[in-house]
């Protein structure tokens, strides 16, 4: 199947490099821990034991793993590294010292005896070296935006309570006429002109809207008198902002 194929092939070869890693670093150990130790037996007093060159040996290799172990932890907490780097470094210096110092004078025999001490501690950083990691190819999804819901404040408007209609006045009872004296007649002036009463603009809205209101509570339109109570004006005013209101309605 295609899947196991593809998860068969990594398997495979990361069972061949832990192989590889395994046998160099067993040969690369044994001989770097051999020249430490040999080196520490050739520098110490007569009838000193071999537990004592294996000791340094294995200080000298093994603390180095330590370190890179400490440093690789240390940097994914964020802590910091200055002291376990020391440790390394000296450490790496004590190893290389032994293989130079067993090695025969000359480029050639220190090169071949560093090789296993280098080998060891290159195969020990390629081990513990975190593997980066690729990038996605896909792009991160972008976070969702909340959604935002406008909700329209509703304003009501309390209705306005209708005008209040006041009685008419009851007619007086008639009286008999009583006799006056002839006179002479008087004149009679031609009646007057009406007037024009100016409408003012500023008025017109109040009293279409008054006009609506009051038809709409009643479901009769508004009189002149009601108009003027509403807006406290003359009748002659309200009764041309009444004709203006219902002309232009029309």
């Amino acid at each position: 199947m295609p899947g196991t194929d593809r998860t068969t092939g990594p398997r495979l070869e990361g069972l061949v490099l832990v192989l590889i890693l395994i046998a160099v670093a067993g040969f690369a150990g044994a001989a770097s821990f051999t020249h430490v130790k040999d080196w520490t037996l050739a520098n110490s007093p007569a009838g000193t034991g071999a537990w004592f060159g294996w000791a340094n040996a294995v200080i000298s290799e093994l603390v180095p793993i330590a370190c890179l172990l400490t440093i690789r932890r240390r940097r994914r907490t964020g802590a910091p590294i200055g002291y376990p780097l020391f440790l390394l470094i000296a450490a790496a210096s004590l190893s290389l010292a032994a293989q130079l110092a067993v090695a025969k004078p000359g480029i050639s025999g220190w090169l071949l005896s560093a090789v296993p001490a280098l080998a060891f501690m290159a195969l020990v950083k390629l081990v513990l070296a975190p593997a980066p990691t690729g990038q996605s190819s896909t792009p991160p999804a972008a976070p969702a935006e909340p959604i935002r819901v406008q909700v329209a404040e509703q304003v009501t408007t309390e209705p306005v309570p209708p005008a209040a209609i006041t009685p008419a006045a009851e007619p007086e009872p008639a009286t008999a006429p009583t006799p006056t004296p002839a006179t002479e007649p008087v004149p009679v002036d031609a009646p007057a002109e009406p007037v024009d009463v100016p409408v003012p603009s500023h008025l017109l809205p109040m009293a279409r809207f008054a006009a609506v209101q009051h038809e709409q509570a009643t479901g009769r339109p508004i009189t002149p008198a009601e108009l003027a109570d509403r807006l406290d004006v003359t009748p002659p005013v309200a009764g041309q902002l009444l004709t203006t209101v219902s002309g232009g309605a029309r």
